[in-house]
């Protein structure tokens, strides 16, 4: 099983005329973000998203990117 608490992720605001609130990206799984109104929301979001993501990759038998595999930012 994979330790998703492994995987560093950056939180950022959104811009109001984005709807404003937070987003969360995931470095080592490009495409996975998630989005809330609080940081606390959003991280939520992206945890949910990344378990998805590594199921998807998992289930296509593809291996899922190694945790620190990428640089953040």
């Amino acid at each position: 099983m994979t330790d998703l608490s492994a995987y560093p992720y950056l939180v950022a605001p959104l811009p109001a005329e984005e709807g404003g609130g937070f987003v969360v990206r995931f470095p080592d799984v490009p495409g996975c973000l998630g989005v809330g109104d609080t940081e606390e929301e959003a991280i939520a979001d992206g945890q949910k998203a990344l378990f998805a993501s590594i199921d998807a990759l998992k289930a296509a038998d593809r291996t899922p990117p190694e945790p620190g595999s990428r640089p953040a930012g």
